[in-house]
């Protein structure tokens, strides 16, 4: 199986790193026959491992391992000691990094780089005790070096080196030459990394104990670039030191001091540096990620709300809009800056008093409330909104309360349940209204009754009740027809309405019944009436094809006590009868009406 060019180049280039920075670290920071007081190649395998699949690591770490032991072997190391503290190596970068990985799966999400921090902090104080255990044992045994200096100067540079160029590797291989020329940034990060050059070069070259002249740029780099930024100026600022150390130059060259103390010394340096920027780093990238979330937050608020069919506002305490979605240009024709403001006048007259008291009750109460009004739209005519009024604080931070208010166009849900109300209206006439003569049914006659009987017991006027139908229906049915026949109920209920005042009732009981219902009639009335019906049908109906000679019998009963609306039917139908038997197209009045 042939492998592409890409495997081959990326394991060359760690190849070449580890080699080179391994030979560097054993020529420039260790004595003779001691454990390195600076070591990177660690750090910059580890920061491989993490950038690359899980699947790949062990063809690294072998690369990584020949790379440290060919550099080792070329600095002068014997191969027992060579391989032996290559395998310290390669031990410790399995562990740091089989940790990280284990617990932060993706290194380059930044909402994750809080907690990387933590665990990758952990992971290498544990392995670099570990393998400096080890790796003090080896150099004890085969070159005779105190355990316990050699354990520490290993820990503390195995320390200081993967914290820096684990990080700067991660970072370099995430960014390539984006890190320094990305857009926005341009050379921003190569200008911060050589100002923190000139500077530690200059300290460095000078005899006096300046070093802290270093920090405020590589504070620069950090708070500009975050890990990048700290990354490549931590191990700018190693390298200077470290090299300028070597050659006999800077402030560690201090009286009194050995080759112990000053490698103590350039340990303590970096690691001061690194104590001074990172938190910084973290604290700054935490604050980086908050903003990025709260402008994400208000990404996705404000595009719910310019897209929302239903309105938005913001409103102060006063009653002033300080923010309306586009929604609400759509609903009410006015453009949102039109909108802003104390806009009372749009809200219709009768509703702005009570909508004045309900925001007011929302700001008080905290508690969201569902109202309904109508607002007037820019073209004139009033819209119907259903609003849900909230209490929120405001975006300010302060302790000001503001009210939200998301409002909906009703107008179709009022149309349906006015159009509704009437359907019901409509439903209601007509089940206490004749179909056939538009008078009053039986239903409603009952209704009406009895309210006119329980008024006489407050002091109310007589109650007069007339029943009546049609002499010989039947026959006019029989002879000329059904149609002849309703022509004739039609124009019977007509004449009937037009014999009596407006607020008297006339109703249809039944076939060819019908009863009349008189309330506060003088003395005499319910007869007049009577007569007046007789007269109204002397006049032929007008029965289609012929007309028609129409006559009615009357039955009158009367009362000016309250009574049961019962008794005084019976009485009334009782009339009727007589009027039948004594020849018809008469009224008669019920004897205990009379009585």
């Amino acid at each position: 199986m042939k492998l592409p060019r890409t495997y081959w180049a990326d394991r060359t280039i760690l190849a070449t790193l580890v080699a080179l920075s391994a030979w560097l670290s054993l020529t420039l920071a260790r004595g003779p026959g001691e454990l390195s007081s600076l070591w990177v190649s660690s750090g910059i395998v580890t920061g491989w491992l993490l950038s690359r699949r899980t699947s790949t690591w062990p063809a690294y770490l072998a690369v990584g391992c020949l790379a440290e032991l060919s550099a080792r072997l070329l600095a002068g190391d014997d191969l027992p000691y060579a391989l032996a503290i290559a395998t310290c190596n390669v031990l410790e970068v399995a562990g740091v990094a089989g940790l990280v990985r284990r617990q932060v799966p993706d290194t380059r999400d930044p909402r994750n780089w809080m907690r990387l921090g933590g665990i990758a902090t952990a992971a290498t104080l544990v392995a670099c005790a570990a393998s400096g255990l080890l790796a003090a044992t080896v150099s004890h045994r085969l070159h005779g070096q105190p355990f316990l200096p050699g354990l520490g100067a290993w820990f503390a540079s195995h320390v200081v080196g993967m914290v820096l160029v684990a990080t700067t590797t991660l970072v370099a291989l995430r960014e390539r030459i984006a890190l320094f020329v990305a857009r926005g940034r341009r050379w921003s990060l190569a200008g911060t990394v050589a100002l923190l050059l000139a500077v530690a070069i200059g300290v460095f070259l000078a005899p006096y104990p300046v070093l802290f002249l270093t920090y405020p740029p590589l504070l620069l780099a950090a708070v500009r670039h975050r890990f990048a930024g700290v990354a490549v100026g931590v191990v700018a600022l190693a390298l200077v030191a470290a090299i300028a150390t070597t050659l006999g130059h800077g402030p560690l060259w201090l009286a009194g001091l050995d080759h112990g103390g000053r490698v103590a010394l350039l340990q303590l340096y970096i690691a001061g540096g690194c104590l001074m920027v990172i938190p910084v780093c973290l604290a700054l990238l935490e604050r980086d990620r908050l903003a990025l979330k709260l402008r994400e937050s208000e990404r996705r608020y404000r595009m719910l709300a310019d897209h929302s069919s239903d309105s938005i506002a913001r409103v102060r305490a006063d009653g002033e809009r300080i923010y309306i979605s586009p929604a609400a240009s759509e609903m009410l024709g006015w453009t949102t800056a039109e909108l802003l403001g104390s806009r009372w006048d749009i809200v219709h007259p009768e509703d702005r008093e009570r909508q004045q008291q309900a925001a007011a009750e929302a700001m008080a109460s905290g508690q969201p409330r569902t109202d309904i009004y109508r607002l007037r739209h820019k073209l004139g005519h009033y819209v119907w909104i259903e609003a849900i009024t909230r209490r929120i604080p405001a975006d300010d931070g302060s302790d000001r309360q503001e009210l939200m208010i998301t409002g909906r166009n009703i107008n179709k849900r009022m149309a349906a349940e006015q159009a509704l109300a009437e359907s019901r209206r409509e439903l209601e006439r007509q089940s206490r209204v004749d179909a056939l003569t538009g008078l009053a049914n039986r239903r409603q006659l009952d209704e009406r009754l009895a309210l006119a009987l329980k008024r006489l017991a407050r002091s109310g006027g007589p109650v007069a009740l007339l029943c009546l139908d049609i002499d010989h229906f039947k026959t006019i049915n029989d002879t000329h027809g059904h149609a002849a026949g309703d022509a004739v109920l039609q124009a019977f209920a007509a004449r009937l309405a037009d014999s009596v005042r407006e607020t008297d009732l006339v109703a249809r009981f039944g076939g060819d019944e019908f009863v009349i219902l008189l309330e506060d009639m003088p003395p005499g009335g319910a007869e007049a009436v009577a007569r007046k019906v007789l007269d109204a049908m002397v006049e032929p109906v007008d029965a289609g094809v012929v007309r028609l000679q129409v006559a009615t019998s009357i039955g009158i009963a009367t009362t000016g006590t309250p009574l049961d609306p019962a008794t005084l039917m019976a009485q009334a139908d009782a009339a009727l009868y007589v009027a039948k038997r004594m020849g018809r197209n008469r009224y008669h009045v019920a004897e205990t009406a009379r009585a």
